[in-house]
């Protein structure tokens, strides 16, 4: 049975791991959002999120966005390769509504997919 859970082996947590992904990422963006993307050897995709005070001002924002990434990544995981995954957010996407976010981010995950074969194919 598929489990749909967010554990913390589905996070990065610690700066080290988040410094790793900005180390030779491949990257795929949209107009809200750019994941920078790195393999791992572990069996499942790992996401890291950034958002910016700079960019999202309101915590309450910064929080609805965070949730919304977070449960679309939990209902995609697994779909992905196993990769490592760190969201930055691009401008100010407060107002943008959760449907958007989440149109953006389904297209992402199939960039993240059709990127990773193309690189595993290449080695």
């Amino acid at each position: 049975m598929v489990s749909y859970t967010f554990s913390r082996e589905l996070r990065l947590l610690t700066p080290s791991e988040f410094n790793n992904v900005f180390q030779e990422p491949f990257r795929v963006s949209s107009p809200l959002f750019t994941i920078l993307c790195k393999a791992n050897q572990r069996p499942a995709p790992r996401l890291g999120l950034t958002i910016a005070k700079k960019r999202v001002k309101l915590a309450t924002q910064r929080n609805r966005i965070k949730r919304c990434c977070r449960n679309n990544f939990r209902l995609h995981q697994h779909e992905l390769p196993p990769v490592d995954l760190v969201l930055l957010v691009k401008g100010d996407i407060s107002t943008t509504p959760n449907a958007e976010l989440h149109k953006q981010l389904e297209k992402l995950w199939g960039k993240i997919k059709r990127q990773y074969q193309a690189l595993q194919q290449n080695c």
